[in-house]
């Protein structure tokens, strides 16, 4: 039978976020960079991701990675990381996923107890040790690209809920960072569907009262996600929190979170809160966990910031071959408002 379109797809989830990776159907992306890559496909290739991620083949509640050779000599293999609505610089739970993927399967060759690599986000490089036993990846760990504050204290106005103080900082992504417990917030799973509610209407909010653009990269630029913070508790492993990040168009990351964790760690640090080399158990909606840590200290342009490192695990969950039928009246997808929460296309 012929197919206009076969895509081989690892099934992946860490900490209860699916992040699945592309293994095979696409040999490479025009562009000099990972970042020139991403932009080529947002631009003038996004059926790839339209094909995978909306409905009938995907849902609202996962992520798709797409590996491809590097173009930094430094780096092992390279990632585009795609999201319901967008494309991103970076994500720690899909670097967990992809690394997981790449190991279990053997594309890159497993080394025990620990495998050393480097990932190239579009972001930039990701060094990664993998924690392995009997073939299969018990933790993940990366060292994530350069993190800081944007804006501490700042107060904006947000439609129906009034004035906010919020922080905004980059952890791979811009994030908006709210008191969940000033909210009225607990964090839990009954909460869900409030919290993506609130979290998108100040999100708009911050992203049009904080600009926010990257020193280094100009396309990278606007708060793009909502991070509810639990209050800071400590326990004989370390500071720990609850967290819940609102991913666009609407719906709960199911994960602690890599680069919401990498953004709150900036911002602690920035408030002197936690101290380098000081680890720090973030908890996802689900209960989940990853463990970060501040490594070393460092400049962005003119900001002051901090590299952390992400731990966690992911798990594979099963191998997929996806199709698109020349007479498939969807061949990239449809969105409908009752999940998607907006009209796509």
């Amino acid at each position: 039978m012929r197919f206009n379109r076969m895509i081989n797809v690892v099934g992946v989830h860490t900490a209860g976020e699916r992040n699945d990776v592309i293994v095979g159907g696409v040999l490479d992306v025009p562009g000099k960079t990972l970042f020139e890559k991403m932009t080529y496909l947002q631009d003038q290739g996004d059926d790839l991701r339209r094909t995978l991620l909306y409905e009938p083949r995907g849902t609202v509640a996962q992520c798709i990675n797409l590996v491809l050779p590097a173009c930094h000599p430094e780096a092992d293999v390279g990632f585009v990381i795609m999201e319901s609505e967008y494309y991103v610089p970076m994500s720690g739970s899909n670097t967990i996923c992809t690394v997981t993927a790449l190991l279990e399967t053997g594309m890159i060759p497993m080394q025990e107890p620990v495998t050393r690599l480097t990932l190239e986000a579009p972001g930039g490089l990701v060094a990664v040790e993998a924690q392995c036993a009997n073939g299969k990846c018990t933790s993940v760990r990366f060292s994530n690209v350069p993190c800081f504050v944007f804006a501490l204290d700042r107060k904006i106005e947000v439609p129906g809920i009034g004035e906010l103080v919020v922080d905004v900082a980059y952890g791979g992504m811009i994030y908006v960072i709210v008191d969940a417990q000033a909210l009225g917030y607990k964090i839990q799973r009954s909460e869900a569907a409030e919290l993506v509610e609130v979290g998108e209407r100040i999100k708009a909010a911050a992203a049009e009262q904080i600009p926010a653009v990257h020193p280094e990269e100009p396309g990278i630029h606007t708060i793009n996600q909502t991070l509810f913070a639990g209050p800071v508790e400590h326990t004989e492993r370390g500071k720990t929190a609850r967290n819940a990040v609102i991913v666009s168009p609407g719906r709960i990351d199911r994960s602690p979170c890599g680069t919401g964790t990498s953004a709150r760690l900036a911002v602690m640090h920035a408030k002197g809160q936690i101290a380098v080399g000081e680890p720090f158990i973030h908890h996802s909606i689900l209960g989940t966990e990853y463990v970060g840590q501040i490594t070393e200290t460092l400049s962005v342009g003119p900001y002051q910031g901090v590299r952390p490192t992400i731990a966690g695990q992911a798990w594979i969950t099963g191998f997929h071959q996806y199709v698109v039928d020349p007479s498939d009246p969807f061949p990239t997808g449809y969105t409908l408002s009752d999940v998607w929460k907006k009209d796509l296309g």
